[in-house]
Parts: structure tokens; sequence; C-alpha cells
């Protein structure tokens, strides 16, 4: 099977991670999450991968907490690293290659966030996780999946998520909700639909990176996706 796309950028929520838990991680997903990526990196695409850190911790309001809102995001960061950490050792555990790069500079568990590096990495066959997001606070982990993947020249943008695709509402809510196949940017705009934050998107409409959004949750749908079967919705 020749795959459609060459390098990919993976982008995941922390939530993703929970399965049905109300916190933190589950072995299954894990496992799951492990065994999808493998099968791509199996048929020589090169795999990137961004995840968020909302089963550890999401930022709250700043006036219930008393954290402010730069600390709050340092902290999610430090989140978005466990869960790094942890998707590399069951990645590993199943025999695919990987390296765990973090914006914030930690030697003992992660390299640095070097672009040339990762790059040559990925060229090498091995799966890069991207850790801390940008290494700002400010910016959410979609606007370290975007700006990643514009700067490692990927060619698309993969938003794994629980539902399977774009909606006109919230389809856990209302059941008349309508999936679209394929949506312009533009569009995606006007339309207000959640795709990800402004910031992530803008960046990806102006370097014209297409991004699906599939459910992740579905196991074979990560290779389909990659073998150009129309899953989820394309945005481009």
């Amino acid at each position: 099977m020749l795959p459609k796309y060459s390098r990919i950028l993976l982008k995941l929520s922390g939530e993703s991670l929970m399965g049905d838990r109300n916190f933190g991680l589950d072995p299954k997903m894990l496992t799951q999450y492990a065994l999808d990526i493998k099968s791509i990196v199996e048929v020589g695409v090169q795999v990137s991968i961004v995840i968020g850190g909302g089963n550890i911790y999401r930022g709250m309001n700043e006036s219930e907490t008393g954290i402010e809102r730069a600390q709050g995001d340092y902290m999610g960061m430090l989140a978005t690293v466990i869960n790094g950490m942890a998707l590399q050792a069951t990645l590993e555990k199943n025999g695919v290659k990987t390296r765990l790069q973090s914006a914030i500079k930690m030697e003992q568990i992660a390299e640095p966030y070097i672009r040339r590096r990762a790059m040559r990495h990925l060229e090498k066959g091995r799966v890069v996780i991207f850790a801390a997001g940008t290494g700002n606070p400010y910016f959410t982990t979609d606007t370290a999946g975007a700006l990643r993947a514009v700067e490692i020249g990927a060619d698309v943008i993969l938003k794994g998520t629980r539902v399977d695709g774009i909606y006109n509402a919230d389809p856990e809510k209302d059941k008349t909700a309508v999936r679209y196949d394929t949506v312009s940017f533009a569009e995606a705009i006007s339309k207000e639909l959640k795709v990800m934050d402004m910031t992530a998107f803008t960046l990806c409409q102006e370097n014209k990176l297409p991004i699906i959004v599939f459910d992740m949750n579905t196991p074979g749908n990560l290779m389909d996706v990659i073998s150009g079967k129309h899953v989820g919705t394309i945005v481009k």
C-alpha cells in the first residue's frame, strides 16, 4: 500500500487518553493508539505527534483557583510531557523507535526541541513526540501542533478526536447535527466551526496545510486516513 501522505503531524487531545475514566491515563487507549501508529510507521509514513494535557491538568478560571493564567499554562505544558512519556513508553514496548522532544528543557527525560534534529529522526523512521507545547504561555497545544507541522514540512495535520469529523453543532448534544465531508478554511471561519483555536487555524490557512478531523478511537481509522480513504472531515 502506497500511503497518500509521507509525513504527518498527529494531534491528540489529552482527554482522549482517559478512555472511560474521569482523569489520568487508560492503558487500553495508550495501547490502541500505539498499535495504530505502529501500523502506519510500518508502511513508511513519517510520524510526529503533539498531545494535549487536559486529562491531567486543564487551565481553570483564575478567579476560582488563584493561579494566574501564565502559571496555569506552564502546569499544562508539564502535563503534556507526562502524556508524551506515557505514549513513548507504550510505543517502545510495541517495537516502535521514538524520540521525545520538549519545548522546555528537561534533559534527563527529553531532548530539547531542535527542528533539524526532529526532521532527521523522522527521516530515520523514528516517531517524534513534541511535548510542552510551544514553551510559551497563552498558546494552546493546537497552536503547538500547527507550528511544529509547518516547521517540519508535514503534508497534513491529522486531528484525532472522539467524534468522526466536524459538525454544524455538537453531535454529542444535538442529534440533528450534520457532518461535513469537506470544508474550506474560509467556510470554517464564517460558520464558526470549532476545528482548532484561531491562532492554530490561521497558521494552517496561511501555509496551505490541510487538516483532517477524524475519530481516533476507532481502531484502523488512522490507517484508512493515511491510505486516502474518506474518513472524517478535511479542511483545506
